[in-house]
């Protein structure tokens, strides 16, 4: 029991460390250069301790159950030796995990909502609501499909330059056919998928492949799947506004 204490403790110190910045630039520029009080102080303290606590407890799950599993779900199907198996759960941990993504959530909210102010689809709760689920969707179709490349590239030993160089071209042609509207909300969607969710299990999966196939080095192989996602969402969803 104190060991556990005592690591939850650690764990928590740490996200303490990690939001101490934040935490002084905000204070400083109230303070300071704005030369105002902070606003309802004991409800910000209350929050910041939440958000301490809340971290604590994702950094400790990600240790203990994301990374894990993503890892030996790799590792069973290097050692299954299906290519198809694997690129399929490759595209559907993609999907799966980007449709889930609450920051992407968040801007396909208001990305329908500014496109309804804008006159670009009709201002109904309808039309916003199938606007929004059309680009989470499509992003999340492109991420799976980033993922799958992403795999197939560790598989094949493909240099990953290559691939991100070709992958910035398309979305440099993308943009100069793509709706104006369209083309800032394409951007975004290529960050927010890189998120809370996404990141530990792609990440997982990319390290525990090329550690268990003969070859391939984790450090060198194991990374860059999380480029992959950045970059195909930008495409498919540019794609998206040209097609709506």
């Amino acid at each position: 029991m104190k060991a556990q204490l005592s690591l939850f403790l650690g764990y928590f110190l740490s996200s303490a460390r990690d939001l101490a910045p934040i935490i002084a630039v905000i204070a400083f520029f109230q303070l300071v250069v704005l030369q105002q009080p902070i606003p309802n102080l004991a409800e910000i303290l209350t929050g910041v301790f939440l958000v301490m606590l809340g971290l604590t407890f994702f950094i400790r799950g990600l240790e203990m159950g994301l990374f894990p599993i993503g890892e030996s779900m790799a590792y069973a199907f290097a050692r299954k030796g299906s290519v198809f198996w694997l690129l399929t759960f490759a595209f559907c941990l993609g999907f799966g995990t980007t449709v889930a993504e609450p920051a992407l959530i968040a801007v396909a909210k208001e990305a329908a909502i500014v496109a309804a102010t804008g006159g670009m689809i009709e201002h109904t709760a309808q039309a916003m609501n199938s606007y929004a689920t059309g680009l989470r969707y499509t992003v999340a179709v492109s991420v799976g499909f980033a993922i799958l490349i992403g795999v197939l590239r560790i598989l094949k030993g493909w240099p990953i330059h290559y691939l991100i160089v070709a992958g910035y071209m398309g979305v440099v042609i993308m943009t100069l056919f793509a709706p104006p509207e369209i083309i800032g909300i394409a951007y975004d969607s290529g960050g927010v998928t890189t998120s809370t969710i996404t990141v530990p299990l792609v990440t997982a999966l990319g390290v525990g492949l090329a550690s268990s196939i003969k070859g391939r080095n984790p450090m060198v192989d194991g990374f860059g799947l999380i480029a992959f996602a950045s970059l195909t969402p930008m495409i498919f969803v540019m794609a998206y506004g040209m097609v709506i």
